[in-house]
């Protein structure tokens, strides 16, 4: 699929091609991921950040937020929760927080990996690469560094560096596949300035990095930030990408068309979007995972990237029984083990 016609699809509007998008991603997914959807257990350990993302309200110059950094016996034992549930992998996720030092991370990944035998994955930012080569040698798995955007102007413009320490995450990400991690990385949809020119080329970059996982949601603007307040010109007028449900499944349906052995997740801000079916309709037009929060109930509504997160009042417990049900209830199955992506030619 070439640039031109990724565009079109993206501005598609006839209900019939779209319907018809739907069903080449939901084959697609199915041939080559089967219809097992995983369930990764998320825990948000940190709120802390020394980042200044014009997007996320847990941004360093947000002073509102109240501020949480989880023990090593917190974070463990949410992890034996997510054995307990069943998963066969669990999200450790925090802002760019140095508090949460390299011999912490690493020795948690050990008693993970010792006590319950889950598959860890780790969403932490931009860490040195001491950091990134002692939590791989201390036995995580894979990393999640989404790149938001392929256009340099637009992601220095939501994203600055922080002082001596440009950032490239594109090398990151390559060199984070050298040391071993399964990678993934992601956009967001309809930030202030994104044209449809760019997001092709966020499609094409996906194919590109070969990534293992894929997440895309829509842009969802927190009012502590510079985004939220405004401050951010948008495209010229037919230009702008929208951050719609709408828009998010036609992404998700072109990257797994795209990226065909790539595990992609139906979001948390998909769910936010559509509480009642969003989930679900991700799921049947490309998605093959879905991320239960297991952050224990006094952090999870502290760790606000956007306002109104879905399911932040539910227990771990809830959660898990409430997606079972709603994969089973597709007709699909709920996956087991790591789930991790599959390298071979697909399953015929």
């Amino acid at each position: 699929m070439d640039r031109h016609e990724l565009i079109g699809w993206l501005r598609e509007t006839d209900e019939t091609r779209l319907e018809a998008l739907w069903a080449r991603a939901d084959k697609a997914r199915r041939l080559n991921v089967g219809d097992e959807v995983h369930l990764r257990g998320l825990i948000e350990v940190s709120n802390h950040c020394v980042r200044r993302c014009a997007y996320c309200g847990i941004n360093v110059t947000n002073h509102e937020v109240e501020r949480y950094r989880m023990t090593a016996e917190e974070i463990v034992g949410c992890a034996r929760q997510a054995l307990d549930l069943g998963y066969g992998t669990v999200v450790i996720q925090a802002g760019e927080d140095y508090g949460l030092t390299r011999d912490l991370i690493a020795a948690v990944v050990r008693r993970i990996k010792a006590e319950t035998g889950l598959a860890v994955t780790l969403s932490l930012g931009e860490r040195p690469d001491d950091d990134l080569v002692a939590w791989r040698e201390a036995g995580a798995d894979r990393y999640l560094l989404r790149f938001e955007t392929s256009d340099p102007e637009l992601y220095a413009s939501i994203h600055p560096s922080l002082p001596g320490r440009p950032s490239d995450r594109f090398e990151i990400l390559r060199h984070l596949r050298d040391l071993g991690y399964e990678i993934g990385s992601g956009v967001m949809l309809g930030i202030p300035g994104q044209t449809w020119q760019t997001l092709a080329s966020d499609l094409l970059a996906f194919q590109g990095l070969d990534l293992d996982m894929i997440g895309v949601g829509p842009y969802l603007p927190h009012p502590a930030t510079p985004l939220g307040r405004g401050e951010l010109p948008e495209a010229p007028p037919g230009e702008q990408v929208p951050n719609t449900e709408l828009m998010t499944y036609k992404v998700v349906a072109l990257t797994r068309l795209l990226c065909p052995q790539s595990n992609i997740p139906s979001t948390t801000a998909l769910a936010t979007l559509n509480l009642a079916l969003g989930r679900e309709l991700g799921l049947s037009r490309g998605a093959n995972v879905v991320m239960p929060n297991l952050t224990p109930a006094p952090y999870r509504a502290l760790y606000e990237i956007y306002p109104g997160k879905a399911c932040i009042r539910e227990t771990a417990n809830e959660c898990a029984h409430c997606l079972s049900g709603r994969i089973v209830r597709m007709g699909r199955q709920v996956g087991r083990g790591a789930g991790g992506r599959d390298r071979g030619e697909g399953r015929g």
